[in-house]
């Protein structure tokens, strides 16, 4: 396919997708970005969000807790620390991040409390654009 990169992304569990993309849309913790073939190199770490990755095929949509992503002119790497099919997300998978976002803060030194609380900010907002409750 002409103008396609390939794609990875891969989870401590599982390796969870591997194929031919014409643009992956990132949840980077700096900001949202799109990687499409022949971008520059860079590396950005994850914040829990939607990854979008869009093929002939169609979009597939995977929800990531953190980890980074790897972008060169080939291709891209996602190696997150959660991740999973956007239509396999439960109540049940969404109240384990919210627990875990509001134990990081709870546990967060002085210095890391404000990145705790953006961090648990995004699994809120993660948990809005799911439709599903983030109590």
């Amino acid at each position: 396919m002409a103008d396609s990169l390939n794609f990875d992304l891969v989870s401590p569990e599982r390796s969870l997708a591997s194929f031919a993309a014409t643009a992956v849309q990132i949840p980077g913790s700096e900001g949202d970005m799109t990687a499409m073939a022949n971008h520059e190199p860079v590396l950005t770490t994850l914040r829990p969000g939607i990854l979008s990755v869009s093929a002939a095929s169609g979009v597939s949509e995977y929800v990531v807790t953190g980890g980074f992503a790897e972008v060169t002119a080939q291709g891209v790497t996602v190696i997150a620390e959660r991740a999973m099919a956007k239509a396999d997300v439960t109540q049940e998978d969404m109240d384990g991040m919210v627990a875990g976002a509001a134990e990081a803060v709870e546990r967060a030194s002085e210095d890391a409390q404000e990145a705790a609380r953006k961090m648990q900010s995004d699994v809120a907002a993660l948990a809005s654009a799911l439709g599903l409750n983030a109590a």
